[in-house]
This record gives structure tokens, sequence and C-alpha cells, in this order.
């Protein structure tokens, strides 16, 4: 009996924690680089970046820019300390696929980003920045 509960026990263990991994992988972090400032990564510490020509609810990417600024989406997401999880939302764009948003505003990665904490994109033709949560959207 003693090695059923054992078992029994041990299963239970290893699901918790493959729940909790699979929960961690949705959050968003803030992180903070010289010359750059705060700004938003995925769980992975990949750069999530927004894109001016965007309003609120409504992307602006679509076709070739999606290939080069990848959408973000995530059912749900883990908020930083001090970020609120209502700021994050869902779209669904117009190509029927779902996009999350950080105040309204859809999340984008860059292709050209490769490692964690890159942000090779910053300020991409003027149009594409990393998201400052104490300043965004900016005014």
């Amino acid at each position: 009996m003693g090695k059923k509960l054992f078992g029994l026990v041990a299963v239970c263990v290893l699901f918790l924690g493959i729940s909790t991994a699979m929960g961690m992988h949705h959050a968003i972090k803030i992180q903070e680089k010289e010359g750059i400032g705060k700004y938003l990564t995925d769980t992975e510490g990949k750069t999530l970046y927004w894109f001016k020509k965007d309003s609120p609810g409504k992307s602006a990417c679509s076709g070739p820019c999606v290939e080069t600024w990848p959408i973000y989406y995530r059912e749900t997401v883990a908020a930083p300390k001090g970020i609120e999880v209502e700021e994050f939302g869902t779209i669904t764009r117009e190509d029927d696929k779902k996009q999350t948003t950080f105040r309204g505003y859809p999340l984008y990665y860059w292709i050209y980003d490769k490692e964690a904490g890159d942000t090779n994109g910053q300020g991409f033709k003027g149009v594409w920045f990393v998201i400052d949560p104490d300043n965004f959207p900016p005014k």
C-alpha cells in the first residue's frame, strides 16, 4: 500500500510541476537595457514590439508585414509585477488570427531578434518600438 501511495503522490507532484511550468510559459516580463530603458518581453526574454500605425483594437500589419513582424498571441498571460492582467487582451485580426494586446495595442516579435534580450527592431523605420510599460501608449 505504501508504494501505491508514494506512486500517486509522485504523479501528483509531477503533474503540478508540469502545470506550473506550462503556466509560466505565458508570463510577460519587464526587462531593462542601457540605451533602451524598460521594455516588455515574453517568458523566454524575446522582445515584444508595437507598431505606430496600429490603433487600439486594430492591427495595420498584414501580409508581408506579419512575415517580418510575427504576431504575439497567448490565450492568457501572466502580467508582470506592477501591471494589471486586465491591461492585456486579445483581438481578432482581419485575417481571423488572434493577437494579444497591451493597453489595446497589438503585440509583435521581430524575426531578426535571434537571442533573448535582442532589441534590434527598436525604432525600425520610425514606426516599430519596444514597449516601455511606464510610458505606453506614448502621448
